[in-house]
């Protein structure tokens, strides 16, 4: 029919009905509008469902965002490129010669000072990788224990979780 067009449809409609209908049209059923031009089918389409939001409607961060999402917000902020798997870890990777931490969730434990979500000296020596690479590190988490020299002695950017979070 030589279309383009961006739909955008919310609720659980948009996989069950919108998709379904489109992917009928490509396959060429006759009815609606393809009856009446003559449509054989043909073309395509790409269907995206986006994530949960990162920041709410007051532009804060979501209270209910999992790890892995923010992972991938703090990535594509941090490197201007996407994440090409998801974070599994504390360190969700290395880009340019710079690796970046996100001690989010209890990642590497549980929720308390000394579990994962504050930088300590214990938790500094837990985050995986850290000791292996020579290089500028980024770390996000709640807040951090270590001076100002202790961080610039591991080459360490810490940034603070949510203030230093930014929107896009």
């Amino acid at each position: 029919m030589n279309r383009r067009y961006i739909g955008i449809e919310m609720g659980d409609h948009a996989q069950t009905h919108c998709q379904a209908r489109l992917q009928k049209v490509v396959d060429g059923e006759q009815g609606g509008i393809s009856k009446a031009v003559n449509w054989p089918g043909g073309g395509g389409f790409r269907f995206f469902k986006l994530g949960e939001p990162v920041f709410d409607a007051y532009g804060k961060l979501n209270n209910d965002i999992k790890f892995a999402a923010l992972a991938a917000h703090i990535w594509y902020a941090e490197t201007k490129t996407p994440q090409t798997k998801p974070a599994e870890s504390a360190l969700l990777g290395v880009y340019d010669g710079k690796a970046y931490y996100l001690m989010y969730n209890g990642i590497l434990g549980d929720r308390r000072p000394q579990g994962g979500n504050v930088l300590t000296s214990r938790v500094l020596t837990e985050l995986p990788g850290l000791g292996d690479h020579v290089g500028p590190v980024t770390i996000y988490g709640e807040s951090c224990r270590l001076g100002p020299s202790r961080l610039a002695e591991h080459n360490i950017t810490f940034k603070q979780i949510p203030y230093d979070v930014k929107a896009l």
